[in-house]
């Protein structure tokens, strides 16, 4: 399939375009670069992929490409509570309107996966599974837009989106402000971690399994269109504390100080049930365990720099 990725060279977009071309697709990316990482570099020797800098909301951009796609994923986006919280405006114009916008111009022929975020569940108990059924009540910015775009998908023919755990691992896109991720760098730098409210449980996705999925949608879409779909493990739903240990006994020397005081800007206290995926053919194969190792020989090779993002 011919697939059109906005936000493509991201964290999520840059490992998804690798896995789109090794599936056989061709991949046009609309991408405006503005962490200034080469993120795609890997991939430019590639004759399937394309790449136009531009930005998501611009229609006039989006009505051209959209003339040579068969499917769109719509990756662009401020990601994240305290970003979204730092500047609302564009939060809005990229996370909700640029959606509203593509959708508008997009033929009902071209199926689109959108990727949101189960933050959506807001403050649910962690002794509840959440499912898709599961109202929606989120608590941030971040969670409102992209609950609300998330509608606007649905709403149309031809579409599915995709409920993302809160990711991690290596990508050529790095981030640090993931908590999985962060964990790790904390661990294997600082050695030290001040946690708050570690009850809080997540769930996790490792960005592979993210990327696996879309791959998955692309090839099975008269099955899942339609509906909305929880993407996680279930053997990952821990808590903050319990992530901290997993991480301990991966590097001894870490130490813990679990804080009564301090609050998270994201406040995800729940369960996640992925039963629907797995209905639907796919489930996350790598765990947590795996993906601690994999970032811990990733941090040998560099000591922050441009890849720390808050």
């Amino acid at each position: 399939m011919r697939v059109l990725i906005t936000g493509g060279a991201g964290y999520i977009g840059s490992v998804l375009c690798e896995h789109l071309l090794a599936a056989g697709h061709q991949v046009t990316v609309l991408e405006k670069f503005v962490h200034r990482q080469p993120s795609l570099l890997h991939l430019c020797a590639n004759p399937a992929l394309q790449v136009e800098v531009g930005d998501a909301r611009d229609a006039g951009t989006l009505t051209r490409l959209l003339k040579t796609a068969d499917a769109v994923v719509p990756l662009a986006a401020v990601v994240g509570a305290p970003a979204c919280a730092e500047d609302p405006d564009l939060a809005t114009t990229l996370n909700l309107g640029a959606v509203q916008t593509l959708m508008r111009l997009r033929s009902r022929d071209q199926l689109v996966l959108y990727p949101t975020t189960n933050s959506g569940y807001g403050t649910r108990s962690g002794d509840v599974y959440c499912t898709e059924d599961t109202p929606l009540e989120p608590v941030s910015h971040y969670g409102r837009t992209k609950v609300d775009a998330e509608r606007c998908v649905l709403d149309h023919e031809n579409t599915l989106t995709f409920r993302l755990a809160t990711v991690f691992g290596l990508s050529p896109r790095l981030r640090l402000d993931l908590m999985v991720n962060h964990f790790v760098w904390a661990a294997t730098t600082d050695g030290f971690l001040v946690l708050f409210e570690s009850h809080f449980r997540r769930n996790f996705l490792h960005v592979r399994d993210a990327a696996d999925c879309f791959v998955h949608a692309l090839a099975n879409p008269e099955r899942m269109v339609g509906r909305a779909y929880n993407v996680g493990r279930d053997q990952d739903n821990v808590s903050k504390r319990e992530l901290a240990e997993l991480v301990k006994r991966h590097v001894p020397g870490f130490f813990i100080h679990y804080a009564e005081i301090g609050t998270d800007p994201d406040k995800r206290d729940y369960i996640v049930s992925n039963q629907r995926l797995r209905e639907a053919g796919f489930e996350a194969q790598r765990g947590l365990d795996a993906g601690v190792d994999e970032l811990i020989k990733g941090y040998r090779m560099f000591r922050g720099g441009p890849m720390r993002n808050v």
